[in-house]
């Protein structure tokens, strides 16, 4: 699976970080999916032109896509008299009713956990990927792959275990998973909580990870969970270590829309109907911050429709094609901004993160004051 085309890449202009690059790498197969809607013959051309255009394109097998069998049996035929075997037929999915179609919005696709039906549908799915997919041919393609040897980064333990409250529901939901296990790995104690659903922040955390999502989505929830909002801000208040990306950057700001959120930071988040600032960035800070020193980088991602009155300054992005602009609000003990970081780009920020969780002990002092406001909020 791949982001964008087969061959595209980081920018316009190359196949670098395309999944192209990444089966040279890793020297993978590539099983190519093609759309044959309103296709016959045109389709064993598209496939050629794929397989021409880099002659190390590792494509071994084709899956035809939105075509009728009979249809299918045809240009099957077809295929295989073009590539004498090199290229393998394995199948095919027919045109798909409209109750199995996982639908999209803005973002991307539905969420899986906002799918009433999923397992139905998936095993609708399934049963008919059988009828129709080689699957055993698929699976002797993958055992033929040739063995490669990674050693992975150093990544260094911490005897000293810290809590990080990570925001995590249909709001909050966009995390790369090699961030979060990347700090439990280092020793982190990640304790997962809900911005809509709990009343009030986990006790006894010394950091805070707010990912993106979809707020604007809940706006409705998240702003009249007022005592969540309060405690989510006192603990700002008392300088607890966070990283808010994106929604999570969204959801600490004053408003999204016209609903009131945690007020920590004063900018506005306003619906632009378009993508803002869409891809791969380099981040390098301009100043020194809980992550990083003056200088340093880290890669990053953004992709959002919302953008913010308050964007913040303290990092440069720089895209592959020369353009850059600043963004993110960062101090001593926070990064909020768009941007989506990947922390095993460079291990420091998430060393630097963890160091903070582990200075918060005035964090330890606060436990008691914030669990006390809390009560008296809620009382």
């Amino acid at each position: 699976e791949g982001v964008m085309g087969f061959y595209d890449g980081i920018n316009l202009n190359t196949t670098k970080s395309s999944t192209y690059e990444v089966s040279k790498i890793t020297q993978t197969s590539v099983i190519l999916t093609v759309n044959c809607k309103g296709m016959a013959n045109s389709a064993v051309a598209l496939i050629k032109g794929f397989a021409d255009y880099k002659k190390d394109s590792n494509i071994v097998g084709v899956i035809l896509n939105n075509i009728t069998k009979s249809t299918y049996e045809a240009v099957k035929v077809a295929i295989e008299n073009e590539f004498n075997g090199s290229i393998r037929v394995l199948g095919y999915l027919p045109k798909l009713t409209e109750d199995l179609v996982f639908s999209s919005r803005h973002l991307g696709l539905v969420t899986s956990n906002e799918i009433n039906d999923i397992k139905e549908k998936l095993n609708t799915l399934a049963k008919i990927v059988e009828d129709t997919i080689d699957i055993d041919k698929i699976i002797e393609i993958a055992n033929n792959a040739s063995a490669i040897d990674f050693k992975g980064p150093d990544v260094k333990h911490h005897d000293k275990i810290v809590r990080i409250a990570v925001a995590y529901d249909r709001a909050c939901c966009f995390y790369y998973r090699d961030n979060l296990e990347l700090l439990e790995e280092m020793g982190a104690e990640l304790v997962y909580f809900s911005p809509i659903n709990d009343k009030e922040l986990p006790f006894n955390i010394d950091g805070l990870y707010i990912g993106g999502g979809y707020p604007e989505l809940h706006c409705d929830e998240l702003s009249s969970n007022v005592s969540m909002l309060n405690s989510i801000k006192t603990a700002l208040e008392n300088k607890t270590p966070c990283i808010a990306e994106c929604g999570g950057f969204m959801y600490i700001s004053s408003t999204i829309d016209e609903y009131k959120m945690v007020g920590y930071l004063d900018g506005k988040s306003i619906n632009t109907n378009k993508l803002s600032r869409f891809g791969y960035i380099t981040l390098e800070a301009n100043e020194d911050n809980m992550l990083c020193k003056k200088g340093e980088c880290i890669k990053a991602h953004e992709f959002h429709y919302y953008d913010s009155t308050e964007c913040g300054s303290l990092f440069t992005a720089k895209k592959e094609s020369g353009k850059s602009w600043e963004c993110v609000i960062a101090t001593d003990n926070l990064y909020a901004g768009y941007p989506h970081m990947h922390f095993y780009s460079n291990l420091k920020f998430a060393e630097n993160f963890y160091k903070k969780c582990e200075e918060c002990e005035e964090c330890e002092e606060n436990h008691f004051t914030l669990w006390k406001n809390q009560k008296t909020i809620l009382h």
